[in-house]
């Protein structure tokens, strides 16, 4: 036995005199060193640090100039009060890893975005919202400058590294913490566009909005809005608009916040210039509205408005109508507004699928004071569609009805005809009239069955067919005669890089109406806008 550690020994001797020749030759470690001590062996024999430590001393002192660092080995020892019996029998070794030869990772890059990186944590600005709604965050992410974690309430998959898991040992076991890292896409436009349609004529449009405004960002310097920064950054709502127009003119300021004071209630309030030239006079309105809304869940909400506004009406084109004859001049109003809605469509625009159900209540203060009721109702029934989505049939109807009270002025009736009302008349055609002057109505009852269906692969072109239906009285009864039905047929073209609302091309044919009715087989819509 004692020979085959004599053995042994002269065999490591060998191995590191063969390593310090390669070390001579300019061979170098790029392994860590290793300060620990080693155990050593039993017996009188030599050590591995004591062989080591004796050869790296001949090696410095030849090599004196040389960088070189000291090669760490794995800690090896025997017991030293093992009998010689038991050595014989089986050598023991006892090895401590060393942890300078453990790989060691930064992982801090996963956790550290970059300078210019925007993190979006959660989905609403408190932490204990009632629900998210991942499958759609544009309605609910939004940028939260505290940083607060997420508490997502279902299972995430991303499909890239934008949504990293955070390692929260505060995390509710049912939920799952995570950053999400995304550059800001563009949230501001300068648009301006063109319009012609049967109700309104000829429109302009200029338009400035940012979807991402800051009232408390004010800029420092000229080189905060050359970089974008002035008034940007707390996703608020800001919307500068005119719409100069042949027969209709508007002029809008509007200002939103959608977490008002970081709770779910929204805040809207606008202010307004509106012109325009009807067949029996003209109007134009001043004023500013105001609002709160609360959002009970993702597609309901309930709320509160209120509405100023300074009303003139000019140049009546007859005298001798009392409702006309009451409402010249100046009138001012104002008007408390509470209302629900509910909405489930897949999208404004064509909707295929859900339902859009919308009632609210106004009392009107002022010059006249008087109520005011609406409530409609619309669905929308998928029929059939291709494998991939596309080439959708859908049937819906719509049911609306309006009511407001007896003092209520002429420039507050309700009027029907047009292609936002009942195609196949007139703009205000289908409404009761005194001495040829169109005069309104203080209750309307407006319905609509349609079936749209697509031309092209595409979906670029589809045809409707339609039949509208309705009635505007003057009292609170309905009568027979008055009752308007019309059957038709039209196009809708949609052309995104022109406008986001598809062009509308009808054909409506009135097969009952009352007498005094203006009738209008061709109605249309087109617009056009870039920004």
């Amino acid at each position: 036995m004692t020979f085959q550690i004599l053995r042994n020994s002269k065999t490591m001797l060998a191995l590191v005199s063969f390593t310090l020749a390669g070390v001579l030759t300019g061979c170098t470690s790029n392994l860590a060193p290793n300060p620990t001590a080693v155990e050593q062996i039993s017996g009188k024999q030599r050590t591995l640090k004591q062989l080591t430590e004796s050869d790296a001393q001949r090696s410095v002192v030849s090599n004196a100039s040389e960088d070189r660092r000291e090669v760490s080995q794995p800690q090896t020892s025997t017991p030293a009060n093992e009998s010689k019996t038991t050595r014989q029998a089986a050598v023991e070794l006892q090895t401590t890893p060393d942890e300078s030869l453990i790989p060691q990772f930064d992982d801090s890059a996963l956790h550290t975005p970059a300078p210019d990186a925007t993190i979006i944590r959660g989905q609403s600005p408190v932490t204990n919202a009632d629900f998210v709604e991942l499958s759609n965050p544009s309605k609910v992410l939004r940028v939260d400058d505290q940083l607060q974690l997420a508490q997502a309430e279902e299972e995430l998959a991303p499909n890239d590294n934008s949504v990293r898991p955070l390692f929260d040992p505060n995390a509710a076991m049912n939920s799952i913490p995570f950053d999400v890292y995304v550059e800001e896409g563009r949230t501001g436009r300068f648009m301006f566009g063109v319009g012609v349609n049967s109700d309104a004529g000829v429109t302009g449009q200029i338009v400035i909005d940012e979807r991402n405004f800051d009232y408390h960002a004010v800029p420092d310097s000229w080189e905060d809005f050359a970089e974008g920064r002035a008034f940007r950054g707390g996703g608020q709502g800001f919307r500068l608009e005119a719409m100069p127009g042949e027969f209709w003119e508007r002029y809008m300021l509007q200002y939103s916040d959608p977490y008002f004071r970081d709770t779910k209630v929204s805040l809207n309030t606008s202010a307004f210039m509106y012109d325009r030239i009807y067949r029996d006079w003209d109007e134009k309105r001043a004023g500013g509205r105001f609002g709160f809304g609360y959002r009970l869940n993702p597609d309901l909400s309930v709320n509160l408005s209120a509405r100023l506004e300074r009303i003139k009406l000019t140049d009546p084109s007859i005298t001798g109508v009392a409702d006309l004859d009451d409402a010249l001049g100046h009138n001012d109003l104002v008007g408390l507004k509470v209302g629900l809605s509910h909405d489930t469509r897949d999208t404004p625009f064509l909707a295929t699928e859900g339902y859009y159900f919308n009632t609210s209540f106004e009392q009107v203060l002022g010059d006249y004071v008087y109520p005011r009721g609406s409530i409609e109702y619309r669905k929308y029934y998928l029929i059939r569609e291709r494998a991939d989505g596309s080439g959708r049939h859908t049937f819906s109807w719509r049911l609306q009805y309006d009511i407001t009270g007896e003092d209520t002025p002429l420039y507050d009736h309700y009027f029907a005809g047009g292609y936002s009302t009942m195609r196949g008349f007139e703009f205000r055609g289908a409404s009761p009239e005194e001495n040829g002057v169109r005069v309104g109505g203080h209750q309307r009852f407006l319905g609509t069955l349609q079936y749209l269906f697509p031309f092209t692969a595409d979906d670029m072109l589809k045809g409707v067919v339609f039949t509208d239906f309705g009635t505007v009285e003057q009292d609170y009864s309905v009568h027979a005669e008055n009752f308007r039905v019309v059957v038709g047929a039209g196009l809708r073209i949609s052309m995104p890089f022109m406008s986001q609302a598809p062009f509308a091309l009808d054909f409506g044919f009135p097969i009952h109406h009352a007498d005094t009715d203006d009738k209008q087989v061709f109605s249309f819509y087109m617009g056009f806008s870039r920004g």
